[in-house]
């Protein structure tokens, strides 16, 4: 009997001493399941970061009030892309002039390009053909090496739009420039032309074309108020000096109406 319940008693000791056990084996468990995830949840906190890296490798960029599908004449701010879209259209470019045999050529290239998209274009130019080739090439390549810099690409564009105040530019227009363009860049550059690329080059090109039809319209009446101005400036000096040769002639003149030739001597 004894023996029995030193029996009993040994196996209740065992039993908390197992459960001692099992529960200290239980609180290192516990702990590590919070500490993972704790790491999980700081990981989420980290993936933004990481989201936001990724995206922009994979396409997505800021414009603003800008994208590659729309054409906004409503207004001209800077043009904010992200440095991984001006890197890949920079890299376009480059591709697409070191296929060219030379600047000229590049140039022909556009124009060819442009035209053949819309033929009726052409009676917007009256410049020569080769000239206006070269103007192409030179402002679009002038354009894009400020792409990476908002402020100047601004002024730039800003500059070519006032020398272009002559075009009659409209977003069709522009949208017929943009994809000629576009698919040009794309069939000459191969492989460094990308969808980051595109919608760069695309959204560049209505950024310009936008910009083009802003300039035009929001100045016109300006341009129109400096235009009579200084016509009515210069006809009034023409005016006057016609007004004075005529009082010279008719004082110089002799009494049988013969002029004064040695005035003229």
């Amino acid at each position: 009997s004894q023996s029995r319940r030193l029996g009993a008693a040994e196996r209740r000791e065992r039993e908390r001493w197992s459960m001692s056990l099992d529960g200290e084996d239980d609180v290192p468990s516990h702990h590590s399941e919070e500490q993972e995830e704790d790491g999980e949840d700081d990981d989420e906190e980290a993936l933004p970061e990481g989201d936001e890296g990724a995206g922009r490798g994979s396409g997505e960029f800021s414009a603003g009030v800008y994208n590659p599908n729309e054409v906004n004449d409503q207004v001209f701010e800077e043009l904010v892309l992200d440095e991984e879209v001006t890197d890949a259209m920079r890299q376009v470019w480059r591709a697409f002039l070191q296929s060219m045999e030379s600047r000229d050529a590049a140039g022909e290239a556009i124009y060819a390009a442009l035209f053949d998209a819309a033929p009726s274009l052409q009676g917007l130019f009256k410049t020569p053909r080769a000239v206006m080739a070269m103007r192409f090439m030179n402002g679009i390549n002038q354009m894009v090496s400020q792409v990476h810099d908002p402020k100047a690409l601004k002024i730039d564009v800003e500059t070519l739009g006032f020398q272009h105040l002559d075009l009659e530019v409209t977003p069709p227009r522009v949208v017929i420039f943009r994809d000629a363009l576009v698919d040009l860049l794309e069939a000459e550059a191969g492989t460094a032309f990308n969808s980051l690329a595109r919608n760069g080059w695309c959204t560049f090109m209505n950024y310009v074309g936008g910009a083009y039809i802003y300039v035009r319209v929001k100045y016109a009446e300006r341009l129109q108020c400096l235009t009579a101005s200084w016509a009515q400036a210069n006809g009034k000096s023409v005016s006057g000096d016609s007004g004075e040769a005529e009082n010279v002639e008719e004082q110089g003149a002799s009494s049988d109406g013969t002029p004064p030739q040695h005035q003229f001597d």
